[in-house]
């Protein structure tokens, strides 16, 4: 007999391979693929299938989840080349540092208002869960070519940084509420800003030294161009683990690992060093997605009126109204300040954020932070999914009809584009640049 869950492993195999066998045509239906694998799990985990069994308080699935997150943050910000970034930071920062503070605030007094019962620091971790955009859901419109090159960078930037960015509150958020619910807790605010101390320490020390050791190797022809991207695959996973076994944060190590390296190393080796880890974390993402919809029925097992107000309200006031108090005096138009506000899709980092809230917590407040979560999570998913496309489509026929001289025209220095993914295997033509 095998330890594995064969069932479970088949199940997911054959999903990424009808993805990866459909997904041109499933996309032309504005399918993306987090909502291809969250219906295929939702339907192989419940009746009158019943094909794979999958527990919210699976040890594998939040180890799962955490690896994958992990994996994303150093891909996504080792692209974000901050030397390059500086030439055009101001909007990007807006929402980095105005936009996101002010979403987690606004997020924490509406989940204070619509959760009486919840004590303040709980409200606020739902609000900092369902905080951060995703990249990966993100994608349809950052790969639109209806939509202007600066704008398309803004977005990218944003998605790529502010989930790790919303790492320190999350964690924060969580020690507060833990240390208010649970008698003798030894977690304490003290405990998790050290924490967070550790990570980016570990993580700045792992990412310059790999990007300096890659980049010393690679110029001396000791790199096997091959084995560039595996290595930063371990770079990444040497920097989460090694933070939390030095008893730092592994996300923040992570995220600042790839800050480090993306910044090090020289354009013509980034692409090469850095796909392989962004494909192997792609990969995971799907199956994270999938093992999302299997524990679906059961995460919203305590969902209510509250928890809907809440979801819909994350996705559109508590996300926009921050989005356009950031912007004012952008000299953007209002029609692309409200393309921001509502493309910022909620999505593994909410996943992941959320799990860890649910297994520090207690009682009705762990149900009520997974419910919201995973209701945010799962209309952001079908709302932003369907609405990619024809969103951007119509946004583009509005940009077209500006002056040369708009800021959503204004040129800016290209970002290194993300690898051809799973999603999009089947296209004939991929998208080397991001902004070609």
């Amino acid at each position: 007999m095998h330890g594995l869950d064969t069932e479970l492993i088949v199940a997911v195999a054959a999903s990424v391979v009808l993805w990866g066998v459909f997904s041109a045509r499933l996309e032309a239906l504005n399918v993306s693929a987090p909502i291809a694998f969250v219906v295929v799990g939702l339907v192989l985990a419940n009746r009158p299938v019943s094909a794979v069994n999958v527990h919210v308080h699976s040890e594998t699935l939040r180890s799962l989840a955490e690896v994958t997150l992990a994996l994303l943050l150093f891909s996504d910000a080792a692209r974000v080349n901050l030397r390059v970034l500086r030439h055009d930071a101001g909007v990007p920062l807006r929402l980095l540092l105005i936009g996101l503070p002010l979403t987690i605030a606004l997020g924490t007094a509406i989940a204070v208002l619509l959760f009486p019962d919840l004590d303040p620091w709980t409200a606020a971790v739902i609000a900092a869960t369902v905080a951060p955009t995703d990249a990966a859901l993100g994608a349809q419109v950052v790969e639109d070519r209806h939509v202007p090159q600066r704008i398309r960078r803004v977005l990218n930037v944003e998605s790529g940084l502010n989930d790790g960015i919303a790492t320190p509150f999350v964690s924060f958020f969580i020690a507060g509420a833990v240390a208010d619910t649970v008698a003798h807790s030894t977690a304490s605010l003290d405990g998790a800003l050290g924490e967070l101390g550790i990570g980016a320490l570990v993580g700045a020390t792992v990412g310059l030294g790999g990007g300096v050791l890659v980049t010393f190797s690679t110029r001396r022809g000791w790199a096997s161009p091959s084995y560039r991207g595996i290595g930063a695959l371990a770079l990444a996973l040497v920097a989460y683990a090694l933070s939390i076994e030095l008893g730092g944060n592994g996300f923040i190590a992570a995220f600042v690992g790839g800050l480090a390296i993306g910044t090090v190393l020289p354009d013509r080796e980034r692409k090469e060093t850095l796909d392989f880890d962004a494909q192997a974390g792609e990969l995971l993402s799907l199956v994270v997605w999938f093992l999302f919809g299997t524990a679906l029925v059961t995460a919203l097992d305590a969902t209510t009126w509250h928890t809907a107000a809440f979801a819909i309200l994350a996705l559109t006031v508590v996300r926009m109204a921050p989005v356009a108090v950031a912007l004012v005096g952008s000299r953007l138009t209002p029609m692309t300040v409200a393309f921001i506000g509502w493309f910022g899709p909620r999505g593994l980092a909410s996943v992941v954020f959320g799990l860890i809230a649910f297994d520090s917590l207690h009682g009705s407040e762990a149900k009520s932070v997974l419910a919201a979560v995973t209701l945010t999570v799962l209309l952001s998913v079908v709302a932003h999914g369907l609405t990619a496309s024809p969103l951007a489509s119509r946004y583009g026929d509005h940009i077209n009809a500006l002056a040369r001289s708009a800021a959503e025209r204004a040129p800016v220095p290209a970002l290194a584009a993300r690898p051809r993914s799973i999603r999009r295997a089947s296209r004939a033509t991929a998208i080397t640049e991001l902004d070609e």
